[in-house]
């Protein structure tokens, strides 16, 4: 048998016979204490199990335990075990479908006559812990694929035959740990025994392969890590993000709400939150007029000839509405609003003088989401976007990158988010435009990224179809990521709609455009906002800043007088003159997040003073009315 060169990445290589497996691999090139580590390894595009045997000279990247990837590992098999879990428990009528790893965990789906129900989860995580310790080999094995099919059909697994059947390769991998198989490229972790810290999270209905035509399927969604301690850490991020939830602030602080006969995905925004929505939206106009932006409004809807012009029916008509007919000419609920602003851009002739242009617009727009991909304010129908399109010439882009850079994460650390990881993401599979021109675009915003020495990952296919992108994905309080801000160069749409302009040469050129959405759409983010701050916003985005409470009725009249003042002060204030103890009325306020409690009893009344409590507990220092009013103006600076 012939030797081969197996190396680690990096380091030396040693001659070990054909036939030897990654584990064996890994005990001649690595320290006892690194293999501990190591669950799997990358071999060029492949991930390989521990067990699996080389025949050919290969470089190994090992995959350890601490690492993304070996935590994907981990869940996978985790998946696996529950699958294995839940048929010994309710039998093999149950069929299996398929078991992921995910971002925070694994699903199974699975084909059941009878709901499962959060009482079956101690039984199953019981099983699971049994299975676990019974230290059961994850064990691969490579079958034809004429005997899987026949294999998976005599089980009466479906579902698997229905993968198969559409697998062109001669021979397929298998897993087993025990007696329970399944259909899997792998890898997989060496033995169940390292499944230590495992959950199971909810229940959700899922459509086989996400077809609303198939059959609906139940789907258990778990957890699982390396440390029970980090396992316990998640588990109270979960509780903590259920507290959180922006769906039940909305509803609890009447911000927003939903209404079935209005339609599904469509938000009503309440007093409260319209009045929210108002200082974001006027703190995003000042620092755009700051910055040498103007101000666009544009209409909802527009011919359907326009999408075709600009793409979107070739790219982008599943996310779109029905068109509607009018006088005879078919129109469109707009998914965008670039071709708008592009109209505008060709209302006179441009000039090189006038560049850059720097336009922006809060612009609602519609797109067609799945019912069941609705999610309060994080998956809607219509939504409004903090969009900006900048027209440059080739010596500007750079500069325009970094401005925008600049003017992205500055009004994000005004809100409150200073961690973010950036992406770069790149042609998508189908696309418009020329090779040439995507090139362009994306060494602009790959250098631009450099230049500002911001660290990011690139994102393989991930652009729009008419251009590369940068991505921020902001970081909530809690550690999670949320998608927001956007900034996309675009060669496309200004030679499709024949942009040009006067250069200096006097000839015709064609003007580069530039896309971009800072907080993405003011609804989800507004979402975001809710379970960053868990509703407590700060002073100068707090729809109700102070609310005046009374102690009895003999302070009516400079109840009265002290609310009256505060509101020509322009502080944003509430009363509650009812008939109620006061503490029950404090409970209340603090329960609706206001900042501040202005209490006034008799001694106020007496010495037209107010006492001050805060939305913690604490109170102030009694002080005037105006005093307050200062105070408020103060702390109510945008960003302060």
């Amino acid at each position: 048998m012939a030797d081969l060169q197996i190396s680690i990445a990096g380091g030396e290589g040693k001659s070990l016979p054909e036939g030897c497996t990654v584990a064996e691999a890994i005990k001649a090139l690595v320290s006892s204490k690194e293999r501990k580590r190591i669950l799997a390894a990358r071999a060029g595009d492949r991930m390989l199990d521990l067990s699996e045997t080389l025949h050919a000279d290969t470089v190994l990247e090992p995959i350890v335990k601490d690492s993304p990837e070996g935590l994907d590992i981990l869940r996978h098999s985790a998946s696996h075990v529950m699958a294995q879990a839940v048929v010994e428990l309710f039998g093999p009528d149950i069929k299996v479908a398929i078991g992921p790893a995910t971002s925070d965990g694994f699903y199974y789906d699975f084909d059941r006559k009878e709901a499962f129900t959060p009482d079956d989860f101690e039984a199953i995580e019981a099983k699971v812990k049994e299975i676990a310790a019974a230290n059961l080999p994850f064990s691969r094995e490579m079958m034809p694929l004429s005997e899987a099919k026949k294999y998976f059909a005599d089980k009466g697994e479906k579902y698997k035959v229905e993968l198969l059947d559409e697998i062109t390769d001669d021979a397929v991998s298998i897993y087993r740990q025990g007696d329970f198989v399944d259909l899997c490229r792998g890898p997989h972790i060496s033995h169940t025994g390292l499944l230590r810290a495992f959950k199971l999270i909810r229940i959700a209905g899922a459509y086989w392969r996400g077809d609303e035509n198939n059959v609906m399927l139940q789907r258990l969604y778990g957890t699982a890590f390396f440390d029970p301690k980090e396992l316990k850490k998640y588990l109270f991020q979960l509780e903590e993000a259920k507290k959180r939830d922006h769906r039940k602030l909305g509803k609890e602080l009447e911000l927003f709400t939903i209404n079935e006969q209005v339609g599904p995905g469509l938000i009503l925004w309440q007093p409260k939150g319209a009045l929210a929505r108002k200082l974001i939206e006027d703190y995003w106009k000042d620092e755009h007029y700051r910055n040498g932006y103007e101000l666009l409004y544009t209409p909802h809807i527009a011919k359907r000839d326009l999408w075709a012009t600009s793409g979107h029916l070739d790219f982008y008509v599943e996310d779109m509405f029905s068109p509607m007919e009018i006088d005879d000419v078919s129109y469109q609920l707009k998914p965008m609003n670039c071709p708008f602003h592009i109209g505008i851009y060709k209302s006179k002739k441009r000039s090189y003088r006038e560049f850059p242009i720097r336009w922006c617009e809060l612009g609602t727009v519609y797109r067609y989401e799945r019912t069941g991909a609705l999610q309060g304010l994080m998956r809607v129908r219509g939504f409004t976007q903090d969009d900006a399109h900048i027209f440059c010439l080739p010596e500007q882009l750079e500069e325009e990158i970094f401005n925008i850079i600049d003017l992205n994460l500055h009004i994000l650390k005004t809100f409150g988010f200073s961690d973010y990881d950036v992406y770069l993401s790149t042609q998508p599979e189908k696309f418009v435009g020329t090779e040439d021109n995507w090139q362009k675009a994306t060494e602009a915003l790959k250098l631009a990224l450099e230049k500002k020495g911001l660290d990011y990952q690139v994102d393989p296919g991930e652009g729009v179809f008419y251009g590369p992108k940068i991505d921020i994905k902001i970081k909530d309080v809690l550690g999670r990521s949320w998608q927001c801000s956007t900034i996309q160069v675009d060669f496309n749409l200004p030679e499709r709609f024949e942009l040009g302009y006067t250069a200096e040469d006097g000839k015709d050129h064609q003007p580069i455009m530039v896309h971009r959405a800072l907080m993405g759409s003011l609804e989800r983010f507004f979402g975001v906002l809710i379970e960053h701050y868990a509703g407590a916003f700060p002073l100068w985005m707090a729809p109700v800043q102070a609310k005046v409470l009374n102690i009895t009725d003999a302070q009516l009249d400079y109840t009265e007088k002290v609310f009256n003042d505060l509101r020509v002060a322009g502080v944003r204030v509430e009363k509650d003159t009812r008939n109620e103890k006061l503490n029950y009325k404090i409970r209340e306020a603090q329960l609706a997040k206001i900042p501040y409690m202005i209490i006034i009893g008799d001694k106020e009344k007496d010495t037209e003073m107010v006492t001050v409590r805060l939305r913690n507990g604490k109170n102030l220092d009694p002080m005037s009315v105006s005093d307050f009013a200062g105070l408020i103006r103060k702390e109510s600076i945008v960003g302060e």
